[in-house]
């Protein structure tokens, strides 16, 4: 079992910047991807971004040069740096763990980020 939880969500006006955390602990050698999601209000859930544990990363279009995803693996987190926040990254952010380019159905508890105009 892997525990994930997320923190650093609020509440922000349009061009602000969030830092979100994640911490990992349990069977952490289980696991070498870590990514976040998101799910807006009235939607499904979506992709975000993920990041290797050598460090090679991957976006989703809507966030590419405003986000940023970045791990410590001493510390066993993940972050994701959000700059330039837009009224349409108002969701739900979670933390994800898989291995390789398989996903587990290990989650955060979920962080929420609003953005205001």
């Amino acid at each position: 079992q892997v525990q994930l939880v997320d923190s650093g969500g609020g509440l922000v006006q349009a061009g602000g910047s969030l830092r979100l955390s994640c911490a990992a602990s349990g069977d952490i050698f289980s696991i070498n991807r870590m990514g976040w999601f998101r799910q807006p209000p009235g939607k499904q859930r979506e992709f975000v971004a993920t990041i290797t544990h050598d460090g090679g990363t991957n976006y989703a279009d809507s966030v590419k040069s405003r986000f940023t995803i970045s791990r410590d693996n001493a510390k066993n987190m993940v972050y994701l740096q959000m700059n330039d926040l837009k009224p349409e990254d108002t969701a739900v952010y979670y933390c994800r763990a898989g291995k390789d380019t398989f996903w587990y159905n290990y989650w955060g508890q979920g962080t929420q980020v609003t953005v205001s105009s």
